[in-house]
C-alpha cells in the first residue's frame, strides 16, 4: 500500500471508550487491552459497523519509554504484535489497520536529557514491529514537539514504504505544549514525506476547523480532522463530553473545504459519532472544492516553532560562524534584519556541536552553508524545523536531492 484511500474515515476515542467498558482510570492501555481483548475487538467492529474505513491498533503508548514507565520492559515487538492482531481479528478484513504511535515525553537538549538520536531509536524499534506486525500505514498521533514528530516520522520511513498520517495537538492560538505552531509542523512534516497531516485532541470540531483553515494555504498534502466531542467536563458519572453526534458530524463541510480528506474522532467519540460523520462525509462531494492558488515565489520554511516565507531571492545576510557565542549571534542577527534570513557556516565537527547546541533559539528562515556532506546531514538532523540550501557551496545534486526527500531540505 502505497498510498491512503481517500476520502478515509478513521475511527473515534480508544481511551475514552475503554474507561466506559472498564478499565480503570490509571491503567496501561496496552496491557489492560491484552488483559480483556473482547472489550477492544467490541469497540473497534462497533467502529467499522459505523462506517469506519480504518481502526488504529491501541498501540498509542507501546514504545520503550512509555512500556517501560509500566514496568514493562522488553515487550516492544511482543505487545505491537499481539495488538495488531486484535485489531486484524476486530475488523475481519472490513477495514485497514493503522500502526499508532503516539508521544514518549521525552525532551531533548537543553529542555531534557534525551538525544534526537534516542528518540529515533525508540520510535524505529516500534515502527519495525508493526512493520513486521503487518499494518497498512501508520499514524503518528497527538504530538507536542517537533522533534519527537521528526524522529517518529524518519523511524518510520526508515523502516517502511507505506504511507504516514502525522497528527499534532494545540491549543486556541494553534500552538502546541511545547510552543510549536501547527503551521510550522505543517511545513516541516509534509516536507519531510508525511502522506497526509492534521490536528487531533484540540478540543471540539470548531478549535480544529480554525486551525485547519490556517493551514490550507500551504497544505500540499490532504489535511487530517481527528476533533476532541469537546472539552471534558467533570460530572457525576466521570468525565462527560459535551458535543453530540449530530454537532460534532455538522462540520465536516467546513473540514472538507479546508482540505480535509481524512477524518474521525478523538476523546469522547465514540460509535454514534463515528456513524453521524460517516453519513456526514458521503454528502460531501469533494470534487467541487476549487485547488487552491499558490504564489510559485513564496516558499514556506519554518524553525522549531515558528512558521516563516521566503522568495527565491532572500537576502541570507553575513554568514553566522559558529562559536560559543552563536546564541547571542543568531538573537542579534534576526533583530537586525527581520525580513531575512540567517546564514550558519557549519565546516567541522565542533560547529556541528554548537550549532546543535544552539538551533532552538532560531524563529527566522535558515540556511546552511557548509561544503560537506555528512555536516550537512548533520545539521539536517540536528535541526528542527525546515531549512533551505541557496546553492553557494558545491555538493553533489544527488546527496541534495537526498536530503530534500528525507529532511525536507529546500533547494533554491
Amino acid at each position: 500500500m502505497d498510498r491512503i484511500p481517500l476520502p478515509l474515515l478513521l475511527d473515534g476515542a480508544t481511551g475514552s471508550e475503554l474507561l466506559r467498558r472498564g478499565m480503570p482510570a490509571g491503567a496501561c492501555t496496552e496491557a489492560w487491552v491484552l488483559e480483556h481483548p473482547e472489550a477492544l475487538k467490541e469497540l473497534q467492529r462497533a467502529y467499522v459497523d459505523a462506517g469506519a474505513g480504518a481502526v488504529l491498533a491501541p498501540t498509542f503508548g507501546a514504545n520503550a519509554v512509555r512500556l517501560e514507565e509500566q514496568g514493562l520492559t522488553g515487550k516492544v515487538e511482543e505487545y505491537n504484535r499481539r495488538l495488531v492482531a486484535l485489531s486484524r481479528d476486530a475488523v475481519g478484513g472490513r477495514a485497514l489497520v493503522a500502526g499508532d504511535l503516539g508521544p514518549t515525553g521525552k525532551s531533548i537538549p537543553p529542555f531534557g536529557a534525551f538525544s534526537f538520536e534516542m528518540l529515533e531509536a525508540v520510535y524505529m524499534e516500534q515502527a519495525a514491529a508493526l512493520e513486521r506486525a503487518g499494518v497498512d500505514f501508520f499514524v503518528i498521533e497527538t504530538m507536542v514537539s517537533m522533534p519527537e514528530a521528526r524522529a517518529a516520522l524518519l523511524a518510520v520511513r526508515s523502516v517502511s514504504d507505506k504511507p504516514a498520517v502525522v497528527t499534532f495537538t494545540c491549543d486556541e492560538n494553534g500552538r502546541t505544549p511545547s510552543g510549536t505552531d501547527v503551521l510550522a509542523a505543517l511545513i516541516v512534516m509534509q516536507g519531510m514525506g508525511a502522506a497526509a497531516f492534521g490536528l487531533n485532541c484540540c478540543g471540539g470540531p470548531e478549535a480544529v476547523a480554525e486551525q485547519l483553515r490556517r493551514l490550507t494555504p500551504y497544505a500540499t498534502i490532504p489535511l487530517a480532522a481527528k476533533p476532541s466531542a469537546g472539552m471534558p467536563e467533570h460530572g457525576p458519572d466521570g468525565l462527560r463530553y459535551p458535543c453530540p453526534p449530530e454537532d460534532f458530524a455538522r462540520w465536516v463541510p467546513e473540514f472538507a473545504a479546508a482540505g480535509a480528506r481524512i477524518f474521525g474522532g478523538c476523546c469522547g467519540a465514540g460509535p454514534e459519532h463515528l456513524a453521524a460523520l460517516a453519513n456526514a462525509v458521503k454528502k460531501v462531494d469533494f470534487s467541487a472544492f476549487p485547488p487552491v492558488e499558490r504564489d510559485p515565489d513564496v516558499i514556506p520554511c519554518a524553525s522549531e516553532t515558528e512558521a516563516r516565507f521566503i522568495t527565491p531571492d532572500v537576502d541570507v545576510g553575513e554568514e553566522i560562524a559558529c562559536s560559543s557565542d552563536l546564541m547571542e549571534d543568531i538573537l542579534e542577527a534576526e533583530e537586525e534584519f527581520p525580513q531575512g534570513a540567517l546564514k550558519i557556516e557549519i565546516m567541522e565537527e565542533d560547529d556541528l556541536a554548537l550549532f546543535a547546541e544552539n538551533q532552538y533559539v532560531i524563529k527566522d528562515p535558515l540556511c546552511i552553508s557548509t561544503d560537506v556532506p555528512e555536516l550537512l546531514e548533520g545539521a539536517l538532523r540536528a535541526f528542527q524545523g525546515r531549512a533551505f540550501w541557496d546553492g553557494t557551496e558545491e555538493l553533489d545534486s544527488a546527496f541534495l536531492e537526498r536530503m530534500r526527500d528525507r529532511y525536507g531540505l529546500i533547494l533554491l
